[in-house]
This record gives structure tokens, sequence and C-alpha cells, in this order.
């Protein structure tokens, strides 16, 4: 076995186990309750937790996509206005596809990260880092 090999084996046993994992990220869809005028995502923080993200960045999200006002009351998202559960799934499905997914490998496995004063996507796959517009 040549020193090439040895430290190619050497690297991909320092990978994280769930670089090789080959199930496939499910987003979970949000389950809405329109009460009077506000909407509530009873399911709120579960959806945060499976994106490994903070419910506020998310939550900061959809309000400003939205254009509403609204607040984390526990495990779920109060906002204010009537909005349909296809609405606030498709604008989730786009935070995904800008803060949660790899720009290079398309994986889940990312991380947002600060260097200095700009936020970067920091993919613990492939290693990738990509810049973040600012919410």
């Amino acid at each position: 076995m040549s020193d090439y090999d040895k430290l190619l084996d050497r690297a991909i046993d320092q990978l994280p186990q769930k670089v090789f994992e080959t199930t496939r990220f499910n987003v979970p869809k949000a389950y809405s309750v329109i009460q009077g005028n506000r909407t509530m995502i009873q399911n709120f923080r579960e959806i945060a937790d499976a994106f490994n993200r903070d419910p506020q960045h998310l939550l900061k999200f959809l309000l400003r996509e939205l254009g509403t006002a609204g607040n984390l009351e526990g495990s779920r998202a109060i906002m204010q206005g009537k909005f349909t559960h296809y609405l606030i799934n498709e604008r989730i499905q786009e935070y995904v596809d800008r803060f949660i997914m790899c720009h290079e490998c398309n994986r889940p496995d990312t991380k947002i990260i600060r260097e200095d004063r700009i936020f970067l996507l920091k993919c613990e796959a492939c290693g990738a880092k990509a810049p973040l517009k600012t919410l």
C-alpha cells in the first residue's frame, strides 16, 4: 500500500459518519391552523430541529417572506394573517434551498458559520463554503 493510499484511508476515517449515510432528506411539512386572523404552525420547533437550525432564524425568514409579524410560543409559531398550508410549505422549501442544502454537493449536512462579518453555509460533507444573504 502506497503512502497516498494510507493518507486517503486516514482522511476517509476522519470524515463524519453521516457523510456516508444515503438516507434521503425529507423536508417536514408544516401543520398550520387558522384561528381568527392568526395562523399557527403547530410543529414549528420540530421543523427547525429537523433542519438543525435556530428556530428564530427560520421564523425571521418566514415572517419576511410572508410580509407579516409573528412570534414563537413554545413549540409553535404564531403569525398575524391567514396563510394556507401550501403557501407556508412553499416558503419552507425556499428556506431549505437557500439555507440548508449545499450548493456544491446538494446534501443537507450544512451549518451556518460566521467569518468576520459574513455568514457562510459550510458543508460538512464536501467542505464547500458559500456566502449567504443576510435576513
